[in-house]
């Protein structure tokens, strides 16, 4: 019974539309540069210098916030992230989204938790049918890159202290 609850779960994430299908020939940068969903998450790993490193051959899994995500954060707060003066806090939020390795959907469902590239782990559970990243969920899942796979989040996810 649990894996056909997990089945409808990830038939219900992939049916989602957040971002179309995009080939896997794109890295997970070019990938959500082209979905259009994500220019300040683009403009965040530029701040932070991590473009080159996400365009690297990984594998990564990124967890990646929409443009709606970064906006539900306190008015001025992705302005003051951007600054150069935060260029390390930035780097602290942006890597806490990504997991070394590619870990699909199918593999998310099965832990409980993920070693982020920011050394701390997010928490991973399913609530009411939602695969969820910490308070985030999971909108859509399996966006293929060449490089690795991206779950797009409605929430930005913040390390703890």
């Amino acid at each position: 019974m649990r894996e056909t609850g997990f089945a409808i779960l990830l038939a219900a994430l992939l049916s989602t539309s957040a971002m179309p299908a995009v080939a896997a020939e794109k890295d997970i940068v070019d990938t959500a540069v082209a979905a259009g969903s994500f220019t300040t998450l683009a403009a965040a790993l530029k701040a932070a210098d991590l473009i080159t490193a996400l365009k690297g051959s990984g594998p990564f899994t990124v967890f990646a916030p929409t443009d709606e995500a970064f906006q539900k954060l306190p008015a001025g707060t992705v302005e003051t992230l951007l600054k150069p003066e935060n260029k390390e806090k930035l780097r602290a939020i942006l890597t806490y989204h990504v997991v070394a390795g590619k870990v699909g959907s199918a593999e998310v469902v099965k832990l409980t938790s993920a070693k982020t590239l920011n050394g701390q782990d997010v928490n991973i559970t399913t609530h009411d049918g939602n695969v969820m990243v910490n308070e985030a969920k999971v909108v859509k899942a399996d966006i293929q890159a060449s490089n690795g796979v991206i779950h797009v989040i409605d929430s930005v996810i913040l390390p703890g202290n």
